[in-house]
């Protein structure tokens, strides 16, 4: 069986649960794990280095011309021959959407099962592995891979049920210009870790989110991590918000709560980069309960112990 995955999250879990050997192609955004495999799909950001607002512009410009921002390799998909291609309809500016995909396995020679993996909250994540999983015939494979994800989730919920930890409240943001709320999944990656974003949508949207209500909200937990960027390119866009009216006056700045952390824990939804994030926003909201692992705690940082934050103010 031949498998290309249009969707990063899908190729991640692919490699998460072993199953690798199925993969024959990718697109160019997939996870480290896959920088041999044939990159299947292609976007016209690729390789560039623009701003948040810059890339805010050129998605907008796109959707208001109904083009996308992503193309497939035609000839090397016919090449393949894949049985099985995953793909998504969440958001057309993270990842090529089903009608893209649809279109381009319209065009080939052996026509392959097209499997949309869609998740909208984060149970419907857990399911996406076994959706994966079962289009090759491994079902018990997800099946372990997901009971050892749970007894790690499971393990928060005890910890902040016996230390009796209040809720935080707490905004993630998706993206710094323009602000948009967290959507789908985060919110109850939020509540998993013992926080609720009153400001956020979950199963749905992302939306743009005026910075008003994020003053009137006051979160005492600001964490900030714009979809497709690590931490270090968001510490470089900082100053679009460190500039904003009344932003040392949120509870989560004077607490020296704010919080960068890499998207791919939130924004790229593999079951298991969830959950991840799920431990690192415990550490976040609860340090003094919880302490990650170093492979964890790389992957964010406290805006107030950045180098480059603090060089920033002088």
């Amino acid at each position: 069986m031949k498998v290309v995955s249009f969707l990063p999250a899908a190729t991640k879990m692919i490699y998460d649960m072993g199953l690798q050997e199925y993969l024959y192609g990718v697109t160019f955004e997939c996870p480290k794990e896959a920088a041999d495999q044939p990159k299947v799909v292609r976007c016209v950001l690729e390789g560039k280095n623009y701003s948040s607002i810059e890339i805010d512009r050129i998605f907008s410009a796109s959707k208001a011309q109904g083009k996308s921002l992503y193309w497939v390799d035609d000839e090397l998909l016919e090449s393949i021959a894949p049985d099985v291609v995953f793909t998504q309809d969440i958001c057309e500016v993270c990842n090529i959407d089903t009608v893209c995909t649809e279109t381009a396995v319209m065009k080939l020679s052996k026509k392959p099962t097209l499997v949309p993996l869609s998740p909208n909250n984060l149970q419907d994540v857990f399911e996406c592995a076994i959706t994966i999983a079962k289009a090759l015939g491994k079902e018990e494979v997800a099946l372990r891979y997901l009971a050892n994800l749970q007894q790690k989730t499971d393990f928060i919920l005890d910890e902040l049920r016996a230390n009796k930890a209040p809720l935080k409240r707490v905004m993630l943001m998706e993206w710094i210009e323009p602000i948009y709320n967290c959507g789908h999944w985060i919110p109850f990656q939020i509540a998993a870790a013992g926080g609720v974003d009153m400001l956020s949508n979950p199963a749905g949207d992302s939306i743009v989110t005026q910075w008003d209500k994020v003053v009137k909200y006051n979160p005492e937990v600001l964490v900030i991590a714009p979809c497709g960027f690590d931490k270090t390119r968001t510490l470089a866009e900082m100053d679009l918000l460190l500039v904003k009216n009344n932003w040392t006056d949120l509870a989560a700045v004077k607490q020296n709560q704010v919080y960068i952390a890499d998207f791919d824990m939130f924004t790229q939804p593999s079951i298991g980069t969830l959950v991840e994030g799920i431990e690192a926003l415990a550490c976040m909201f609860h340090p003094e309960i919880f302490k990650a692992d170093e492979s964890i705690t790389a992957k964010f940082i406290n805006l107030s112990e950045s180098k480059t934050f603090q060089s920033s103010l002088f």
